[in-house]
């Protein structure tokens, strides 16, 4: 459910996907997904015969506007039916699109002529509309997305595409060679493909089976964002994605050299969060070194895997037991067991408090400074993970300063 269904999602074949997830929900969750099965069987032959009645509606529309259109449905399955619950807070009895019909014409402008007649018909449903043609989910998925409310005032939910999109949203990458068995692939149909190069590139500088699982976890559902660079080359990226993602995407170096970024001419921070049609120019020194803390705000698997290689090709073997400090500031809510809560993550994460300060103490909250000393950094992004998880309120002091005590002392004694 973690690995393989959603890698197989990222590669296009959604067909295995929905097998491996229906697998997994089986052995997870048996009581919810026997009592959406049960539930499902009961009003099967209705489902049936209102396919037909609708879809045989769309083929006369359709046809009679001279396109020849093939119109096959698909059935959710039990865990999609199970998660759009969970997502919408919903029962199931008040999902009424459980059928998607899946409209087949024969080129891209018949999809959008086709898309004019239905909603010219029928009443659209705001906000279920999504041109995946014109810009293709991450794993090259193209599909016009609608939901209106069709024939007898029932929700329909429609995905219109080509034979070729069809072929490729069941098969993925494997329906290339159906189409292109043939021909060369270009550069330009193997860079819709990089992010499994990248995979494999992690793979193969040795990365523990833990970085291969974050890297998955990462990119394979993540919503993405089109930045540009000067030249004007598009860097597909995901969703709040920063300029330290940016640059490891161009290339390793430059993310590695990286010192500060401009996003559409403004000076900016590399922690940035990037967003569509952003043009991003990145900053490099060959003097500087990547920090240890941009794995914290980097969103790809690619750059967290090169920052984590490039500290330890640089760490001799015989030193590999090189201990890091680091220090965090931490505000907690002023109630019992949240300090001790806090403690006990940094424990867990075989992270080893050296000293507590409290900084500050407010009517709500009191501020803490931890200094921590740490062993492996994989553990420290683990922390650092659990902590955003859990909401609290924090940040890393990367370069913290030597006696602080003494510092506010003398700020409060010019005060008075």
């Amino acid at each position: 459910m973690e690995i393989y269904a959603p890698l197989t999602d990222r590669m296009g074949m959604n067909r295995i996907r929905d097998e491996l997830e229906d697998i997994s929900f089986k052995i997870l969750n048996p009581e919810a997904r026997e009592l959406i099965t049960e539930k499902l069987k009961v009003k099967k032959e209705n489902r049936k015969d209102a396919f037909k009645e609708i879809s045989g509606e769309f083929i006369n529309v359709l046809n009679e506007k001279g396109i020849n259109v093939k119109i096959t449905g698909r059935e959710k399955t039990p865990f999609s039916i199970w998660r759009k619950i969970q997502k919408k807070r919903t029962s199931l009895e008040q999902i009424s699109d459980i059928i998607g019909f899946r409209v087949i014409v024969g080129s891209i402008s018949e999809c959008y002529k086709t898309l004019g007649i239905f909603h010219s018909k029928w009443q659209t449903i705001p906000g279920r509309f999504k041109d995946y043609i014109s810009t293709p989910k991450i794993n090259n998925y193209k599909s016009i997305h609608t939901s209106i409310v069709g024939p007898k005032k029932q929700r329909v939910e429609i995905q219109i595409r080509t034979k070729q999109m069809h072929e490729f949203a069941q098969r993925g990458i494997a329906s290339h060679w159906k189409y292109k068995s043939s021909e060369k692939f270009d550069p330009l149909t193997w860079k819709e493909y990089d992010w499994l190069s990248d995979l494999v590139e992690i793979i193969d500088q040795g990365a523990s089976p833990e970085h291969y699982y974050e890297y998955t976890k990462l990119q394979m559902f993540q919503d993405n964002v089109f930045c540009f660079t000067p030249e004007g080359s598009v860097i597909k990226l995901p969703k709040d994605a920063t300029p330290i993602d940016f640059a490891y995407a161009v290339h390793t170096q430059i993310g590695d050299t990286a010192i500060s970024s401009e996003i559409n001419g403004k000076d900016s921070p590399l922690q940035s969060t990037l967003h569509n049609g952003d043009i991003i120019k990145i900053i490099t020194s060959n003097k500087v070194s990547p920090s240890l803390h941009w794995i914290s705000s980097a969103k790809t698997g690619k750059a967290r895997a090169a920052i984590r290689r490039y500290w330890q090709d640089k760490v001799p073997k015989e030193e590999k037991n090189i201990k890091y400090t680091s220090a965090l500031w931490i505000s907690l809510p002023d109630y019992p067991g949240k300090l001790g809560e806090v403690t006990s993550l940094i424990g867990i994460n075989k992270g080893n408090i050296t000293g507590v300060e409290m900084t500050e103490k407010k009517a709500n909250h009191i501020n803490f400074l931890f200094d921590i000393q740490i062993d492996d950094l994989k553990n420290f992004t683990k922390l650092i993970s659990e902590l955003k998880q859990k909401e609290f309120k924090f940040r890393i002091i990367r370069h913290k300063k030597k006696h602080a005590l003494f510092q506010r002392f003398f700020k409060s004694f010019k005060k008075n």
